[in-house]
């Protein structure tokens, strides 16, 4: 066999083995990003129409968590935001809507306190669901029933008691120590 003939025998075998090494990578990283993020994954994915389009939304959130300074909270401050949710509960059943906006207004500072951005709503929640991505989509799902019909004069008591529901599942993440990818 000519000498030519050898060399696109190698061309062709170092593309074949450069093409394994990157479906191995993808696979791999894809691997970790559902396993990181968890139903947020889907969701990314879903909003994004293609996974690669969610894998570099994924990836480019954990970048620009890893610039933040998130921390816990100290001690004084989580018994602090525990008293004040439950001053929020207590209030619900005679003003479920001051209440719930309390509970959003508490769930923010609690956020800022912890060195999340408290710009807007999307921002926070893809901030937040970096380190607490099996919560952020009942702080998402919270925060679509708290303004449904909010301001209408309608206000729908058992949407405002499940946006309080919501809301709980990530305050009770937030006030904690360890955040959740950290813990594994």
């Amino acid at each position: 066999m000519p000498v030519w003939g050898w060399i696109l025998i190698a061309i062709a075998a170092a593309v074949v083995v450069a093409l394994i090494v990157w479906q191995v990578v993808t696979r791999r990283r894809t691997a970790q990003l559902r396993g990181r993020f968890g139903p947020e994954y889907e969701h990314v994915a879903g909003e994004m129409g293609s996974r690669h389009a969610a894998e570099a939304e994924l990836s480019s959130r954990e970048a620009r968590r890893d610039a933040l300074d998130v921390r816990p909270l100290a001690p004084a401050s989580r018994a602090r935001y525990l008293e004040a949710w439950k001053g929020v509960q207590s209030r619900f059943v005679d003003d479920p809507r001051g209440a719930l906006d309390s509970a959003h207004a508490l769930l923010q500072d609690a956020m800022g306190e912890r060195g999340y951005p408290t710009t807007d709503f999307e921002q926070r929640a893809a901030d937040v669901s970096v380190d607490h991505p099996r919560v952020v989509e009942s702080y998402r799902e919270g925060y679509r029933l708290a303004h449904t019909n909010s301001g209408s004069g309608e206000e729908d008591t058992e949407n405002l008691r499940r946006a309080m529901q919501h809301y709980r599942a990530l305050f009770d993440e937030l006030v904690g120590d360890v955040p959740e990818h950290s813990a594994a």
